[in-house]
This record gives C-alpha cells, sequence and structure tokens, in this order.
C-alpha cells in the first residue's frame, strides 16, 4: 500500500504510485510508526529540507521509528511546497542557495536556521499553505504558480501543467496580470539570483 509520502507544490501529501526524483523530511517524524499514517500537523519543525534519494549507501525504512521520509517529484515542486535543499547530502547546492538569498538581500549568505524561520512564516497560513498574490512579469523561470487550483511552472513565455508524473500541458504565460504564487518569496528571489542545482529541470 502507498504511503501519503509525496508532496506536491501546495505542500500536501498524497499516496501515489509515483516514485519522486528527490527525499526530504519536515524536522523529524510526525507519522505513526505502527499504523504509518499522519499524526496531527504535517511537520516536526520548521527545519523542511530537500535531499538526495542516495547518500553514502544509508538505507532506511520508510516511516519506520525515525523521522518521516517525503518524496518530490522535482526539486522546483519541493521549493514551491517550502522545502530548502539540504546542507549535508547537497552541500553544493545548499550553499549555492543561501549565496543567492545572500545576494537577493544585499546580506551575508544566511545559516540553515535563519533561512528556515523565515520560510516558515511564507510557507504557511496557520496549517494551511500560503500563497502569495507577485506581477507575473516579475516571476523567475522556475516559480509555480496556482491557476484553478492546478500548479504550473513558469518557463520563459509559457507555463508548463505540474502532475506527479511529470509537466505536461503547455501553455501561454500572461505576464500582464498579477497571479497567485505557491513558490515562498524568499525562494522566488534565489530563483532570481541564479539559483540552479542539477536536480532541475
Amino acid at each position: 500500500m502507498a504511503l501519503s509520502n509525496r508532496v506536491d507544490p501546495f505542500g500536501s501529501l498524497f499516496a501515489t504510485s509515483q516514485r519522486g526524483s528527490l527525499l526530504g523530511n519536515r524536522g523529524g517524524r510526525f507519522h505513526h510508526p505502527e499504523s504509518r499514517t499522519v499524526r496531527g500537523r504535517p511537520y516536526a519543525s520548521k527545519q523542511w529540507i530537500c535531499c538526495r534519494l542516495s547518500f553514502k549507501n544509508r538505507c532506511r525504512t520508510v516511516w519506520s521509528k525515525g523521522y518521516t521520509e517525503l518524496f518530490f517529484s522535482d526539486e522546483h515542486a519541493a521549493l514551491a511546497a517550502g522545502h530548502r535543499p539540504c546542507f549535508e547530502c547537497r552541500r553544493e547546492d545548499a550553499v549555492a542557495f543561501a549565496a543567492a538569498w545572500g545576494r537577493a538581500t544585499g546580506m551575508q549568505p544566511p545559516r540553515a536556521p535563519e533561512m528556515d524561520r523565515i520560510l516558515h512564516a511564507e510557507r504557511l497560513d496557520g496549517h494551511a499553505k500560503r500563497s502569495h498574490s507577485v506581477a507575473a512579469k516579475a516571476l523567475p523561470d522556475g516559480a509555480l504558480i496556482d491557476q484553478d487550483g492546478q500548479a504550473w511552472l513558469v518557463r520563459g513565455n509559457n507555463i508548463l501543467l505540474w502532475t506527479f508524473g511529470g509537466y505536461t500541458l503547455q501553455q501561454p504565460f500572461q505576464r500582464g496580470a498579477m497571479v497567485t504564487v505557491l513558490t515562498p518569496p524568499s525562494i522566488l528571489a534565489c530563483l532570481s539570483m541564479g539559483y540552479k542545482s542539477s536536480d532541475m529541470l
């Protein structure tokens, strides 16, 4: 039976047979190890990270006694959900992400706890996903927007429909309006400052 451990760009958890390309967690365990179901809020702390599927030959039993393993179709979706690169298994990407954050703010690259604190306020409204209204013309490639309850990836003058199995439908992106954005503002700023990992499309 598939676990509810696949994350969409809205930050919600689903059970699906589609495999993820990236692993992640939300600061610890928030599932019942026995029933392997979510208990209470869908996170354990403010530390929401996005990791490699394989690292140092470590093997885990998913949703056992350790942290709650989550999976993402791609990094654009992980970033939209509010997860940042992990400093342990993806150190090069995490350093590049922090450097882009520093360029965006005109300050030194922040440490992980500082980014986590800011991102936690940007990604949640209570326990629900927080979205943001942004001028379409200001959005960088890699941002994900909410259009009629579906997630769309911005790429140049087009948007692509996100699904657990990949990006499908493509249509022109109207840059002259305000749009509802799923990707948190600080991560949008990192994308605008050139952040791009090897895991991105």
